[in-house]
């Protein structure tokens, strides 16, 4: 049957109204979250292997390191899943005594867009990712302070909201830049954007300082982890014996010539 249009004024602006509306909601967002796979161009720093453990990962020399290699950490069966995944629980750092058994990539990088997942097996869980090795989002179960899961640590508010609980798989997807520096003093600050299990949580967050002193990581003893240097660091994970897990972590270079990390 054939309609015929009585008012084509009234019509065609609904008819505009559909077609941008379908633009809209066709707009895609980041790839972020569980099971996010490496985009071309990254670089897979674990894949349940050992074999990427031992090739991309060492121990971080710091002033308390009581490890020793080869790591101590062990690649066993996923606790939630198919493959394999990397338990924290290093023998040295038994009781949380964190920078003993730290482990760092043994590449630096400066911008980067990294992705990595996190399983918590039992109440207090913790652990942490350092970014360049400095900056530590936070991964402790159950505190919801400006100290706990998904903060970036005494600097913003933890968005336990997000966190899947204990159990479960979690996902931090982070676009990081590096602080930047002119003869020899830093100018702006570093800055990062992260998604938690896919839910944008923090935006152009800017990270001032390293905490928790000379264990913790670069330049932590540097006034008072303020001393930022212009060196680049490694991605860290924390030892601190509370069996915390990490599967499908990657990361991908990136130049953040704007003070901008929103994606």
């Amino acid at each position: 049957m054939i309609a015929f249009i009585r008012n084509p004024s009234i019509v065609l602006p609904a008819l505009l109204l559909l077609v941008v509306s379908a633009g809209m909601i066709s707009v895609s967002k980041p790839d972020v979250g569980i099971g996010v796979k490496a985009p071309k161009g990254a670089e897979v720093l674990f894949d349940g292997s050992r074999k990427t453990l031992d090739e991309k990962w060492t121990y971080w020399q710091g002033p308390r390191l009581a490890a020793t290699l080869p790591i101590k950490w062990t690649v066993e069966n996923d606790p939630a899943g198919s493959g394999m995944a990397l338990n924290s629980n290093d023998p040295s750092a038994a009781g949380g005594k964190y920078g003993a058994a730290d482990i760092v990539t043994k590449k630096p990088y400066r911008d980067f867009r990294l992705h990595v997942e996190f399983y918590v097996s039992k109440s207090g869980g913790n652990s942490g990712v350092y970014l360049q090795n400095r900056y530590e989002i936070q991964i402790f179960d159950g505190d919801t302070t400006r100290h706990g899961l998904g903060a970036v640590i005494n600097e913003s508010p933890s968005p336990y909201y997000a966190y899947n609980g204990i159990g479960k798989w979690n996902a931090y997807d982070i676009q990081f830049r590096a602080a930047r520096f002119q003869d020899g003093k830093r100018t702006e600050p570093a800055m990062m954007t992260m998604y938690f299990n896919g839910k944008k949580v923090h935006t152009n967050q800017t990270i001032n300082q390293v905490w928790g002193g000379p264990n913790s990581g670069m330049d932590g003893g540097n006034d008072g982890g303020k001393g930022i240097t212009d060196a680049p660091g490694g991605l860290k994970l924390q030892a601190e014996g509370h069996d915390v897990l990490y599967r499908n972590i990657w990361i991908k270079e990136m130049d953040f010539n704007q003070a901008d990390t929103d994606f």
